[in-house]
């Protein structure tokens, strides 16, 4: 699973300046427990699609990129298991590796020009691919050189995007909008692969991957046209070394109630989803006897249930409470990932498809709360170091979930693993809801 309060802002659309101070919000006023205003629409706002529809295209390529650059190591470059392997490992070390430096960075500097950069490099170097592929030949080497910048580069967009959001919005929008960018990533999971699948064959690996360069091109444009001008970042005081910067990111996590909370809860589920993760093809195929053309379906449901989840977070939000929604989409609908070691051959299959299902839409649902909350209690100027440092540890729960899988689907078995699993998930959310969020319906305006 992944993770926001809202506040208010001022005639541009920024977040006004907030204290460092970890306050809780206590349990909520009749007043407040009704139900809040419906806020205004984002068709209508110009510069929030600009941001969406560039972000779309991008992830679209980038899920191009994914089945591509594998492609290309094995077919053309006849790489060994480790070699491929490699790709996904430099690509995702960036994350644990220049997190919590990235964030201080970040936080010295404007969003909206660090992304635009970003995307201008990541399309450099994607395009780097196919031209050599005309001009010579591509090697392994290139690959990896590739794949280890464009991780670096993805870490420092990804801080600045969530961290950019709540400068063209306001607090009362940010639920709805992040649950339209949550949806945006599901969507590319759905399409992406397919998509990626038909360019291979149509091109050749290389030549598709100039579809993600592209997609990067197009994200940059869309953020030069956007018009919201972006506040000055407050520099760091010559006083204070850059680590003691990084740690006071790391610091309002851990210090605040409920981030701290929250950030249990989703490594929690991101600890036990990998382990599933790691195992759901060998049960698929070698236990239930699926197909490839099935287990494609079955995942092609759950990205459906996630690009639905993205959708419905806003309103839902609206119906439950901006923080109610949080422990609840993280426990009450939680029994039905059982449904997913129950599933049996045959149409049994469709068991596990439930289970997944409701595990990507709530998942979606879940993040979309969380992470409107972060955007809306973090003082502007901690807002890169705070989701750098969330990141950070949510996201190093996860190859230790996978290895947790592995080895104890060697142990134990397969079957009886991913019901393990599935409790633990289940169990994520008791963290959240053992929390001061069970007292509150929706969270405060400042």
């Amino acid at each position: 699973m992944t993770q926001r309060d809202e506040g208010s802002v001022d005639e541009t659309g920024r977040a006004p300046e907030r204290t460092a101070s970890a306050q809780v919000p206590g349990p909520a006023t009749p007043a407040e427990d009704a139900a809040a205003p419906r806020p205004a629409s984002l068709w209508r706002h110009r510069d929030f699609m600009l941001l969406w529809g560039g972000q779309t295209v991008s992830d679209v390529g980038s899920a191009v990129t994914i089945l591509a650059l594998p492609l290309l190591a094995v077919a053309a470059l006849k790489a060994t298991t480790f070699e491929v392997s490699l790709i996904s490992i430099l690509t995702s070390l960036a994350f644990l590796l220049i997190s919590l430096p990235a964030g201080v960075i970040v936080d010295q500097l404007r969003k909206h020009g660090l992304m635009m950069w970003c995307d201008v490099a990541r399309f450099a170097l994607l395009g780097s691919i196919p031209l050599a592929g005309v001009l010579w030949h591509v090697t392994l080497w290139q690959i990896y050189v590739v794949a280890t910048l464009a991780g670096i580069l993805s870490v420092f967009f990804d801080v600045s995007y969530q961290s950019y959001v709540p400068v063209l919005l306001d607090g009362d929008q940010l639920v709805d909008a992040n649950g339209k960018l949550g949806s945006t990533n599901a969507f590319a999971g759905l399409v992406g692969p397919s998509l990626g699948g038909a360019l291979v064959g149509l091109l050749g690996a290389a030549k598709a991957i100039t579809a993600d360069a592209g997609s990067f091109a197009a994200s940059a444009v869309s953020l030069l046209l956007i018009r919201t001008p972006e506040p000055k970042p407050d520099k760091r005081a010559e006083h204070v070394t850059f680590r003691a910067a990084m740690n006071e990111g790391l610091s309002f996590v851990v210090k605040h109630p409920i981030l701290r909370k929250i950030v249990a809860c989703t490594g929690t589920a991101n600890f036990f989803s990998s382990g599933v993760g790691a195992l759901d093809i060998v049960f698929l195929v070698r236990i239930l006897h699926a197909s490839p053309t099935v287990v494609g379906t079955l995942f092609s449901l759950a990205a459906i249930g996630g690009v639905i989840g993205g959708l419905l977070a806003g309103r839902l939000g609206r119906w439950i409470g901006s923080a109610r929604i949080i422990w609840v989409s993280a426990l009450v609908p939680t029994p039905l990932f059982l449904l997913m070691p129950l599933a049996q051959p045959g149409w049994g299959v469709l068991l596990f498809a439930a289970g997944i299902f409701a595990q990507y839409f709530l998942a979606v649902v879940y993040n979309t709360a969380q992470v409107s909350y972060r955007q809306r209690i973090c003082p502007p100027q901690l807002l890169g170091r705070m989701n750098a440092s969330v990141r950070w540890i949510v996201w190093g729960t996860m190859p230790l979930g996978a290895l947790f899988g592995g080895a104890f689907g060697t142990w134990i078995g397969v079957r009886q693993t991913i019901a393990i699993c599935a409790v633990g998930g289940m169990a994520a959310g008791l963290w959240v809801f053992f929390s001061p969020l069970r007292h509150m319906r929706d969270v405060p305006a400042s």
